[in-house]
């Protein structure tokens, strides 16, 4: 991991920029989700729908908490089961999250990563990041930073090289509040 790149990256999601990184399975392109010009610019770089929501990622629970309605105990010890890992869970979103994020939604979709460089941008930026694949929707994800190169060009502001964590699929989604599997698994 090399810390310069990694406060370049973190700079660049703090004043505004979309910047690429490893996750788990592919690469992510992400932002500060509480801007919206930046988010807004993922979306339409993305070419996808607002109405869908983003995935958030952060470092640890506390990152992810002021954008989530308050959790039982028994909702905290399922998440912290999966977390830190490849598992993303849709949870109700406090009514004040913004709806860039969620989408036509109630709930967010969130993850800890247990990715290692991924983790630490979020560390670094202090918040957690908008997650989404580093691809045109409907197109392949990137799997490396060539072929995020090759399909976004200079269309990100920062790309952050690294290996993604090796899984095949895209993280596992379910929904917190039936169980029930939404993506993958």
């Amino acid at each position: 991991m090399n810390p310069l790149r990694l406060r370049a990256a973190a700079r660049v999601v703090k004043s505004g920029g979309l910047v690429a990184y490893p996750t788990e399975a592919v690469y992510g392109l992400g932002c500060d989700p509480r801007d919206e010009e930046a988010a807004r610019r993922l979306l339409a770089l993305k070419r996808r729908p607002p109405r869908k929501g983003l995935i958030l990622i952060a470092a640890d629970f506390a990152q992810l908490a002021p954008f989530l309605q308050p959790l039982t105990s028994a909702d905290r010890a399922r998440l912290t089961a999966t977390w830190p890992g490849p598992y993303t869970w849709l949870i109700p979103a406090r009514p004040d999250t913004p709806r860039w994020l969620r989408g036509r939604h109630d709930t967010l979709a969130v993850r800890v990563t247990a990715h290692p460089l991924a983790a630490a941008l979020c560390r670094a930026c202090g918040h957690p990041l908008v997650s989404t694949s580093a691809n045109f929707s409907g197109r392949p994800p990137a799997r490396s930073a060539l072929a995020v190169r090759r399909q976004l060009g200079t269309a990100m502001d920062y790309l952050l090289p690294g290996p993604t964590g090796g899984s095949a699929q895209p993280t596992e989604i379910r929904d917190l509040r039936t169980g029930r599997r939404v993506r993958g698994g």
